[in-house]
């Protein structure tokens, strides 16, 4: 049998068993995230050797860029305006005051730690380690014992941030001469990769939503070839942007919202379709309790069915990207470890995400443990690890080795530990929230 048999019989093997066993680790510390990126170190060159890059990167790359198109898409597609205006002000702090401070620091920080890289290559750093994932964070950000505010407010942030990260990724990059980005020049980038794919992906996305919505209306569509409909427009958004040389990831960002929007100019209750799932499942995985035959929630917070398909297409590719991350940039990673990196790893998921939080949220009536769950519940996940893996490509960032390392150790530590650390302080955090309520002595602002 050949490598590349054996590696996909690996994989599928990994995917199966979890899959079997998903319900009943959804409510312990061992998250999937955990279990995919174990495995793939297992499968890697540091052990089995089974999956690695011996064969070139294009399908890893491929299956990266995938991954994250459908899920900026799914997320993008799934906020709606009033996230940001009903109890809006704890995600427009996170988005936009630490956000920005989160890469100010963790650019301020790799300075000292990470010597022999440029000004613009820490910026990068920076950058890349600033978007959020809250499927590695699953269980703290959707217990129901967490008030409602805080799940929806880190939700609605890791939905957005990291869509909101690429126009600095591609800018920090366009600045470093010889890179892909910067042989379109300043102008030329913020033309094509941020203008231009923003129109095209908007244009995209409203027409699909528009048209999907017309022909739901005349009963033209059935509800699995409509679940369908959504990632071809995803691929679209994506494609039409790298046809200009612009930014896929950016076009299938803007272009999930102007989807989003566009479907939900129809009532839910018009829907003849059943809802499949949700971005952020509840706790122990359960899928919402509706009746197939019925139809879906009629809740105007209920998520469209259509996006039921690509929502869970997106997390299993999600899944298999944490698996390929593990085989082929943390394990090697592992035999190279310097105290620099782990140092600068562990201020990333503490210092780098928690006083800029600090920072966003003075003043906002919060009291300091839930400042201090919403500023540890920062972990770095799938957008990190396809923009460190994007950053490889190019050959003429001089630092590029260092980079990679630092983004794996800080993904891989995140891994675990926000992993381990979910079910306990959702758990611990949910019962002070439910003290200080019954107490009246004062609860989180709401």
């Amino acid at each position: 049998m050949s490598g590349e048999a054996w590696a996909g019989a690996a994989v599928a093997g990994v995917t199966a068993a979890y899959a079997l066993c998903s319900r009943r680790l959804a409510s312990s510390p061992v998250s999937s995230a955990m279990v995919f990126v174990g495995c793939g170190i297992l499968l890697g060159p540091v052990a089995l050797d089974i999956v690695d890059l011996k064969h070139g990167s294009e399908p890893i790359i491929a299956l990266l860029e995938a991954a994250l198109t459908l899920v900026l898409f799914t997320d993008a597609m799934t906020v709606r305006r009033r996230d940001l205006r009903t109890d809006g002000f704890l995600p427009a702090r996170l988005l936009c005051v630490g956000l920005p401070l989160s890469i100010g620091a963790g650019w301020l920080l790799a300075w000292p730690l990470l010597p022999g890289l440029t000004l613009w290559e820490l910026a990068l750093v920076g950058a890349v380690l600033a978007p959020t994932d809250a499927a590695l964070g699953k269980t703290a950000m959707s217990s129901p014992r967490v008030p409602a505010l805080v799940r929806h407010g880190l939700n609605v942030e890791s939905g957005l941030n990291d869509g909101m990260v690429l126009p600095f990724f591609v800018l920090f990059l366009a600045v470093i001469p010889g890179t892909s980005a910067a042989r379109e020049g300043a102008s030329g980038v913020f033309w094509r990769a941020l203008v231009l794919s923003s129109v095209l992906g908007f244009l995209v996305g409203a027409v699909g939503g528009l048209l999907l919505r017309a022909a739901r209306s005349r009963g033209w569509v059935s509800g699995e070839w409509a679940q369908l409909f959504v990632p071809a427009v995803a691929t679209a958004a994506y494609a039409l942007a790298l046809v200009v040389n612009g930014s896929g990831f950016i076009g299938a960002w803007i272009g999930g919202f102007a989807f989003g929007s566009a479907l939900r100019r129809i009532p839910a209750t018009q829907s003849r379709f059943p809802t499949l799932g949700r971005r952020f499942p509840t706790v122990e995985g359960r899928l919402p309790d509706t009746d197939p035959q019925e139809g879906p929630d009629p809740s105007p917070d209920a998520p469209d069915p259509a996006a039921g398909f690509t929502e869970h297409l997106g997390e299993l590719l999600a899944s298999l990207s944490l698996l390929v991350f593990g085989a082929v940039l943390l394990g090697p990673t592992l035999e190279h470890l310097s105290w620099r990196v782990v140092g600068y790893a562990v201020l990333s998921l503490t210092v780098v995400r928690m006083v800029p939080v600090a920072l966003a949220l003075a003043g906002s009536g919060l009291r300091g443990p839930t400042v201090a769950y919403i500023g540890w519940f920062g972990p770095r996940g799938l957008a990190s690890v396809v923009l460190g893996l994007l950053l490889l490509e190019e050959e003429h960032v001089q630092g590029v080795e260092l980079m990679a390392r630092v983004v794996a150790v800080t993904v891989g530590l995140s891994v675990l530990l926000h992993g381990v650390t979910a079910v306990a302080l959702a758990d611990r955090y949910g019962a002070w929230h439910d003290k200080v309520r019954t107490t009246g002595a004062g609860a989180p602002r709401r």
